[in-house]
């Protein structure tokens, strides 16, 4: 019960075990009536259901009048919903208005999938790798160029080429090859990543107490975010959608039976879907053995995170099986291609120190070593600091990711509906009683004042790489000396090129008129290795020919980046000067 002036009485109050377990609801009134914060929560999951609607209808309108005809019924279910959401008195009736937002979301995101289901180069390349699966013929390693262009992404590398193979753990292209009779193109992919996270959002929802389960239609359907991720068929939904049950009541697990079991099998599951998985599975086991030895003693603990790890090891062996078998080193290699490929840098991270705010870095590789090292600096602080650190165990995983050489935000976007169940489900109080060890150092007085340090000291690492990669010098300067044109576009250019390095580079350029970079330009001249301290000549073709002059304002760079090294070198062009230059 509720006092208005000392809030919730002590026999309304949850113990730690039972806000862990979802068991019970929030306090409510004598009454009945819901909390005022469950009814903000619906209302918010209802009001998220707008963003991006009204695209969705307009291109419905006009292609497909009973896809419209649904939306807008979704529409007139959204207005209903939010009037009845300030209005109703008890708490079951506000539950029925979560159940029917949740219903509403859904049928949206059917709706936009079938208006959108031409995905992404990812999409693409999981529907290639399905129908080959299916034909008995080798999926890893094998490139596919046709797939790209007209309107799908290339994945370009600093070796001066493009990614044209297959990636990714197979249990997406496994779950595509049954569906590639529903439509032509990637839309099997998509229907795979849509599916699954609409069936992961109906079981969050199910699996959240009661006032809460308006959230996991929020962050997993409302806001049009990760429906449009799935919409491209990018397999980390795939994956998110399988931690949902591993991340829900995370702490309650290893304590045997069938839960167990179940988050086991769903967590070897989502690393076979996607890798991100693979950074999360550590922390998780990691608190997990915390939270049982402080039960139960080091041996059961032990024991406990032993069944959980062998578990998810053989689902992960099982759906890999067939590969293991068929193809080892080409599996071996695909499924590490995203850590091997040397993908050219992009993202919102701290790369873009050298990508957009200096003019490059000869060691560029140091971003990569920084992403190691804070993800191995994190776990230890997570470990030693687990009763602070536990709630945040699905949020931490992903910090390694923005001082990356590809740190894009879609790979902690996605995987946001965790951070909602764990914190709803895991709340600080499921771990006071977790185990944490104290070296002699970090105990008594002293080692009060001892714990910032050892924060720091194994944050820094990291700090120091990626200073190290963001001061470094870009190895090549350059200066553009000659342009070819026609009708307003560049069809060749000439740059002069000093390597200032100690180390001969092979570039490879492009120009950029955006965030990002763009595609290669080919060399018609100029030596395929500029030793070091050497200077030459580059007669520089566009891809397709031409490479159309933005307007005035528009930042242009000329770009080089090389392999062995990592290296980026850039320098700004005034569009006016390139307009005014000579062949």
């Amino acid at each position: 019960m509720y006092s208005a002036e000392t809030g919730p009485s002590p026999s309304a109050r949850q113990t730690p075990s039972e806000e862990a377990s979802g068991r019970r609801s929030a306090p409510r009134h004598e009454d009945g009536t819901p909390t005022q914060w469950h009814r903000v929560l619906t209302l918010l999951a209802d009001i998220s259901l707008f963003v991006g609607t009204r695209p969705l209808w307009v291109q419905a309108a006009s292609h497909r009048l009973p896809v419209a005809a649904v939306v807008s019924l979704c529409y007139a279910s959204i207005l209903v919903t939010g009037a009845l959401i300030l209005v109703v008195r008890r708490s079951r009736a506000l539950a029925r208005l979560d159940l029917v937002v949740l219903l509403t979301a859904v049928t949206l995101a059917v709706c936009g999938w079938v208006m959108n289901h031409g995905g992404s180069d990812e999409a693409v390349l999981t529907t290639q790798a399905a129908h080959e699966f299916l034909a008995g013929h080798q999926v890893y390693g094998r490139p596919w160029p046709w797939l790209f262009g007209h309107g799908v992404a290339l994945t370009p590398t600093m070796a001066g080429g493009y990614d044209y193979t297959y990636g990714y753990p197979p249990l997406c292209l496994m779950l595509t090859a049954p569906l590639l009779w529903t439509g032509h193109g990637a839309a099997a992919a998509t229907l795979v990543s849509t599916g699954a996270l609409v069936v992961g959002a109906i079981v969050m929802w199910r699996l959240l107490p009661v006032p809460w389960r308006s959230a996991a239609t929020l962050v997993c359907l409302g806001l049009n975010l990760l429906p449009a991720y799935g919409r491209l068929g990018y397999p980390a939904v795939v994956a998110c959608a399988l931690l949902v049950p591993v991340v829900v009541g995370w702490p309650r697990t290893g304590g045997g039976g069938r839960g167990d079991r179940v988050r086991a099998a769903c967590l070897g599951a989502a690393c076979a879907a996607q890798q991100l998985p693979w950074f999360l599975a550590p922390f998780l086991l990691a608190g997990v053995y915390a939270l049982r030895r402080g039960e139960l003693g080091p041996r059961a603990a032990a024991i406990a995170v032993g069944r959980i790890a062998a578990g998810a090891v053989t689902a992960w062996l099982l759906i890999n099986a067939y590969f293991i078998v068929s193809e080892p080193r080409a599996w071996l290699s695909g499924i590490a291609l995203p850590l091997t490929q040397q993908a050219d840098i992009h993202g919102q991270g701290l790369v873009g120190i050298s990508l957009y705010l200096t003019d490059g870095s000869g060691r560029l590789a140091w971003y990569a070593h920084a992403s190691l090292l804070l993800a191995a600096g994190l776990l230890v602080l997570f470990v030693l600091f687990v009763r602070r650190l536990g709630p945040a165990a699905t949020v931490l995983p992903w910090c390694a990711f923005y001082v990356a050489t590809r740190s894009q935000d879609g790979y902690y976007l996605m995987m946001t509906p965790l951070w909602t169940a764990a914190a709803v489900t895991a709340p600080w109080q499921s771990f006071t009683t977790a185990w944490q060890p104290r070296p002699a150092v970090l105990r008594g007085r002293t080692g009060r004042r001892a714990r910032p340090v050892a924060a720091v000291l194994l944050l820094a690492p990291a700090a120091v790489a990626v200073a190290f990669a963001a001061t470094g010098s870009p190895p090549l300067r350059m200066s553009v000396v000659g342009a070819r044109r026609a009708a307003g576009a560049l069809t060749a250019l000439s740059v002069r090129v000093t390597n200032e390095g100690g180390a001969a580079l092979r570039p490879h350029f492009t120009l950029t008129k955006g965030q990002g970079m763009s595609r290669y330009w080919g060399v018609e001249a100029g030596p395929a290795v500029l030793r070091a301290h050497g200077t030459a000549r580059y007669e520089l073709l566009p891809p397709g020919g031409r490479f159309v002059l933005p307007g005035r304002g528009v930042r242009v760079r000329v770009r080089a980046v090389s392999a062995a090294p990592m290296t980026l070198s850039s320098t700004d062009v005034l569009v006016s000067d390139l307009r005014r230059l000579r062949p």
